[in-house]
């Protein structure tokens, strides 16, 4: 995988040179522009470089994928044990970031993504304890922006690091700044980096609901709301040719601007219950956002207006998804319907719905809970058994392509498409797997 570079344009004829080497050193300060600047490193398109991958809508935008794969499954490139966590895996530049509890320490891992060879590592100590006597390991997926990798851990420890090398570069304690209630699972969220700001649902006291911080220094820059954090990870979404700022909190949705904070509108929408999360994060589909929550709570479609949100059409009996983000493709939302917890009735369900009406146009049953990437026409089903399940995203019927065992049961993290190469975890294994129309022998 290489690197793709960002061009730097410089006209040299405006540089203010002494008269005499004008004509010398303009050809040498061309020459040196170009070789010696690197040409600023940017993500490729087939990187994944942060939750629910580059546009954060769970879509990959690299190079085609094989259309089947072999009876026997496609190939394993490599496969390594890990430790405990529910922390998507992230990939950038041939580099992948696995984020993971050993004993009672949380872990950055760097990995070379074709060997899977430790590139660096970091880690730091943690006390987190799951009172439901589930996984104990970090919930939240880093995000590569900028040279720099950025954590959310279940202790509520946030951490900037250099993303070549895994200098610590600076750290917030959460937990402890805004005096964060431990919840049902602690802290979950995914990290979203927009131009130099770094933005966190923590739930904290003092209107520390929302948070922003300084990329750079880990500057606290702006706080807002009083609202619990929830399960969700925020998104951005241009809708009239401005950014808009969208956090699915323990609360409801709340539409703010991603510079200074300030609130825009707050959409209360929540299950009644109080042993309940929202979990799925918003989708931002033209001016609509799309929400989903299990517990009786359902789907509902919203239409973007600054004085508040437009409601197009909402249910319970259309696209329930419990901690797994759906995707859209040509006016059809693909998602898993239904509680995800073992033994739960009724089991999930894959389902297709039309974006503006709200209309259940299929449903497949017996896939289990799973989590979601399109690639191109086709969808990558990873479900919890560990089976990963290629089928083609049409509305007219569910498809089955192909479907492979690459893992044992317990898959809760959100897997990673990066140049062909698909990655996913387990419980206790992290496998490569290769999808590229031509593998590599």
């Amino acid at each position: 995988m290489s690197i793709p570079y960002r061009l730097v344009a410089i006209n040299v004829s405006r540089l203010a040179f002494p008269g005499p080497v004008v004509a010398r050193w303009r050809g040498r300060f061309l020459l040196f522009c170009i070789w010696s600047l690197i040409l600023l490193p940017v993500h490729a398109a087939s990187d994944w470089p942060q939750f629910l991958g580059p546009t954060r809508d769970g879509v990959y935008h690299g190079s085609a994928i094989a259309s089947a794969w072999p009876k026997e499954g496609p190939p394993i490139v490599w496969h390594k044990e890990v430790g405990e966590g529910f922390s998507g895996l992230v990939v950038s530049g041939g580099k992948l970031i696995l984020f993971h509890r050993r004993e009672a320490r949380e872990i950055v891992e760097c990995l070379a993504a074709d060997s899977g060879k430790n590139q660096w590592s970091f880690d730091y100590p943690t006390s987190y304890r799951d009172d439901f006597g589930f996984d104990e390991g970090p919930r939240g997926t880093p995000s590569i922006d900028s040279g720099k990798v950025f954590t959310f851990g279940a202790d509520g420890a946030l951490h900037c690091l250099e993303f070549q090398t895994g200098r610590k570069i600076w750290s917030v304690d959460t937990k402890k700044e805004f005096a964060v209630d431990k919840g049902f699972f602690g802290p979950a969220c995914s990290p979203l980096v927009e131009s130099n700001v770094v933005i966190l649902q923590v739930g904290g006291k003092g209107g520390a609901g929302i948070v922003a911080f300084n990329s750079e220094t880990g500057q606290l820059l702006w706080k807002a709301t009083g609202h619990e954090a929830g399960y969700s990870s925020p998104v951005t979404g241009t809708i009239g040719g401005k950014r808009w700022l969208f956090c699915f909190t323990r609360s409801g949705l709340v539409a703010l601007e991603p510079a200074n904070g300030r609130v825009i509108f707050e959409f209360p929408w929540r299950a009644r219950m109080h042993a309940s999360v929202n979990a799925a994060t918003p989708r931002v589909i033209g001016d609509t956002i799309f929400l989903s929550a299990s517990y009786d709570t359902g789907a509902i479609l919203l239409r973007f207006k600054e004085t508040g949100p437009e409601r197009l059409w909402s249910g319970d009996d259309i696209l329930s998804c419990h901690y797994a983000t759906g995707v859209h493709r040509e006016g059809f939302l693909y998602g898993i319907d239904g509680r995800a917890d073992p033994g739960f009735s009724p089991a999930p369900s894959l389902r297709c719905v039309e974006l503006k009406t709200g209309k259940v146009r299929w449903a497949k049953e017996g896939l289990g809970a799973g989590l979601l990437i399109q690639a191109g026409k086709h969808l990558l089903l990873m479900n919890d058994r560990g089976e990963l399940i290629l089928a083609d995203a049409s509305p007219d019927g569910f498809k089955e392509v192909s479907r492979a065992q690459i893992l044992s049961r317990e898959v809760r993290a959100h897997p990673a498409l990066a140049d062909g190469l698909f990655f996913a975890r387990s419980k206790n294994q992290l496998v490569c797997v290769d999808l590229r129309q031509n593998p590599k022998p």
